[in-house]
């Protein structure tokens, strides 16, 4: 059989691809069948209440939606045959399924739960979801069962007991080709995959695709790491950590569902144009219950409306991991010694906890590491319990109730106001930034009187809501609210673009997985703020998970090899540790650096787009934000119609205008880039430039048209530009 089969005639004997085709037909018709008898469920004689049933039904409705057959998403992708018990391949009729009685395709109860025992001799189809027979025979594996790992790892050298596997092609929903690997052949030569290769190369219309058909063997390791440890993704442009990160939350959910359906999963990207970009990857993996945020969206409080915008200075400062120290100083500043006796009146006696008592329990409650608000709980119990110590000495005995009833005497509730008083954190925080003085309390010997005055507001506010919050304020009234209360804790955690997080913006977010996992996916030299991430030791521990493993990706499969080695000389000016990362893209792509006169760039630049658009894909026009008003005017002029960063793509309307500053963690066919030293110089800093300029360099999926005007960075200079008409 030839390596890779195209479409064959329909009249060939016994042809292979017709069978496949048969197979598929017969597991959509299965998968409609599943669907039906989740649709005709009836719960009216199983629930107790009207509560049980809207829980219930709504479980159903989501397994209902999850039976979904996506007609953009082929059912099954690649298949599995093992060798028999005897190492021998499976016979000839293994090239395809049979009806009936003999169906091959993991047939048998070994195989239900995918477990993966039992597999000698079978054949199973690997696919985006579980879909089984009227019997519960399984026809198609979902990807995440341990039967299906080898389909990513096995390989000549280790072809991990698969004598055969077998990659299918589509296109437009249709199953048009195969490509089969002898694992165990030695006369077989080890190739790259053509069909892979494809697949890797497809044009890109409409939000981001699952991955699922073409994860590496490096890859899947990620994937499919223990849900107990946190990973840390280090991953050059094109490598597929994004798609990396969400597969893992799909493997995760599938194999501790029970346990993350208690806990929840939550996904945080850099900016909402970035989370609809990538909203529709989980729902094709069959995950419908993942929530997505972005770290604003995370830290919001009901009270705030951010509306300010801090300095670099300001913000670097308050997202710096000293801000915690500050604020638990703050939080803690109005606990006061008693001064004054408790006297607690009960009937006809008068119980007394002297003054120095009261000391001994605020000092040992503030030397204990409990949140505020817990320890402030805990302050009428452990003065009750003093004076149920002097009831049992009086010969009394008092129990619980009468505990409870002291902590709630008035006397004693007196004192927790007067010793321990409630804290807002938003009016801490206010005051914090309003209050020179106070700031200076709570801040000497961490920040500089430099420092201070940098964040403090240049007016006083006089309320939360009418306050000048910024983004950066934000996080510090999260912080300041688990100081108080500790915040719920999720099962995993998805952090992805983590490179460009502050300190505080990092405790934040581990705050949401302190008894939990989190998958960290980022790329150092893709940092583009001022306090981006230096180092991922140091940013882990802000994280709360300094254990974690860090992986790093390199080889990459979407952006061209020449526009991967054009970008990568900003590498040693912008992230000299990091190993340059290569591409397995067999074609180079179009690529070229075009210089044009100041007066004629704008126009240049509309008939690259035009002419980008007479090619198939997605468009990207990125440029930086000063020059985004003269572009889309220019564009609009031409009567090219332009959608906004995050907006999906359809075949008629490709063209995407996108500022630099909003490129992060998207991607099109083929890249349009205006004058590289204005996105250079829209930044406060020569090198967070440079990053924002190899961002956006790097959006390219098959092609990338470099216009300028003013000189290249002397990093990209090297390159002889050619002079456009």
């Amino acid at each position: 059989m030839p390596a890779h089969a195209p479409l064959q005639n329909p009249h060939t004997p016994h042809n292979p691809l017709d069978d496949e085709r048969a197979h598929l037909t017969a597991s959509r018709a299965a998968l409609r069948a599943m669907r039906a008898d989740a649709e005709a469920l009836d719960i009216g004689d199983v629930t107790a209440n009207w509560v049980n049933a809207e829980v219930l039904q709504s479980e159903i409705d989501l397994r209902i939606k999850s039976l979904a057959d996506l007609a953009h998403a082929p059912l099954f992708f690649g298949r599995l045959d093992f060798l028999d018990p005897y190492g021998a391949a499976p016979p000839p009729s293994a090239d395809g399924p049979k009806n009936g009685d003999g169906n091959r395709h993991g047939h048998g109860h070994a195989h239900k739960d995918g477990d993966g025992h039992g597999t000698e001799g079978h054949t199973f189809y690997i696919g985006r979801r579980h879909v089984h027979d009227p019997d519960g025979d399984p026809m198609v594996i979902d990807w995440r069962a341990p039967v299906s790992q080898p389909f990513y790892r096995a390989s000549k050298k280790d072809p991990q007991g698969v004598a055969l596997r077998r990659r299918f092609g589509y296109t437009g929903g249709e199953l048009t080709a195969y490509e089969d690997e002898h694992l165990t052949d030695p006369a077989e030569a080890e190739k790259s995959s053509t069909l892979l290769q494809r697949e890797i190369e497809r044009p890109r219309v409409g939000p981001m695709r699952d991955i699922v058909a073409t994860i590496q063997p490096e890859q899947d390791t990620i994937v499919r790491a223990s849900i107990d440890g946190t990973v840390c993704v280090q991953g050059a442009p094109g490598t597929g950590k994004t798609a990396v990160g969400l597969h893992r939350v799909a493997y995760l959910l599938y194999t501790h569902r029970d346990r993350l359906a208690r806990t929840g999963t939550l996904v945080v990207g850099p900016n909402r144009s970035f989370l609809h970009y990538i909203e529709q990857v989980l729902p094709a993996l069959g995950e419908l219950d993942v929530k997505q945020s972005t770290v604003e969206d995370l830290v919001a409080h009901p009270q705030l409306t951010v509306r300010a915008h801090d300095s670099a200075e300001a913000a670097g400062i308050k997202g710096d991991a000293r801000m915690a120290r500050v604020l638990r100083r703050a939080v803690r500043s109005g606990v006061t010694v008693p001064a004054e006796p408790c006297v607690v009146v009960r009937g006809s006696r008068r119980w007394r906890v002297p003054a120095y008592e009261l000391e001994e329990i605020v000092r040992e409650l503030l030397d204990r590491d409990m949140r505020y608000g817990a320890a402030r709980d805990a302050l009428p119990q452990r003065i009750a319990h003093h004076v149920l110590v002097r009831m049992e000495q009086a010969g009394e005995a008092p129990d619980d109730r009468v505990q409870d009833a002291v902590a709630r005497n008035p006397a004693v509730k007196a004192v927790v106001k007067t010793v321990w008083p409630l804290v807002d954190p938003a009016k801490l925080v206010l005051r914090l930034l309003s209050d020179a003085d106070f700031l200076a309390e709570q801040a000497d010997g961490i920040l500089t009187p430099e420092e201070q005055r940098a964040v403090l507001w240049a007016k006083p506010a006089r309320g939360v809501k009418t306050a000048p919050w910024s983004a950066a304020d934000a996080v510090l009234v999260d912080e300041a609210s688990d100081l108080i209360s500790r915040t719920p804790s999720l099962g995993h955690v998805v952090l992805d673009e983590a490179q460009d997080l502050s300190p505080m913006q990092y405790r934040a977010v581990g705050r949401r997985c302190t008894t939990g996992s989190a998958t960290v996916l980022g790329d150092i030299a893709q940092g583009t703020t001022p306090w981006a991430t230096a180092g991922w030791a140091e940013a882990l521990g802000h994280l709360g998970k300094p254990d974690s493993v860090v992986e790093e990706l390199t080889q990459g499969f979407r952006v061209p090899r020449d526009v991967i080695a054009f970008a990568s000389r900003l590498l040693p000016a912008i992230a000299p540790e990091l190993t340059e990362a290569t591409s397995v893209r067999e074609s180079p792509g179009d690529f070229s650096v075009l210089r044009f006169a100041p007066e004629s760039l704008t126009d240049a630049v509309v008939a690259a787009c035009r002419e980008a658009l007479e090619r198939e894909g997605s468009i990207g026009l990125i440029a930086a934000d000063s020059r985004m008003a003269d572009l889309s005017a220019a564009l609009r002029a031409a009567g090219l119609a332009t959608l906004g960063p995050g907006e999906e793509t359809t075949e008629d309307s490709r063209l995407t205008l996108v500022p630099a500053t909003l490129a992060k963690g998207l991607e099109y066919d083929h890249v349009v880039l205006d004058e590289p030293a204005a996105i250079v110089g829209g930044e406060p800093d020569e090198r967070t430039g440079l990053r924002r300029l190899y961002v956006s360099l790097t959006r390219a999926v098959s092609g990338l048209t470099v216009l300028h005007a003013a000189p290249l960075p002397p990093e990209l200079a090297d390159r002889s530009p050619s002079l456009g008409s």
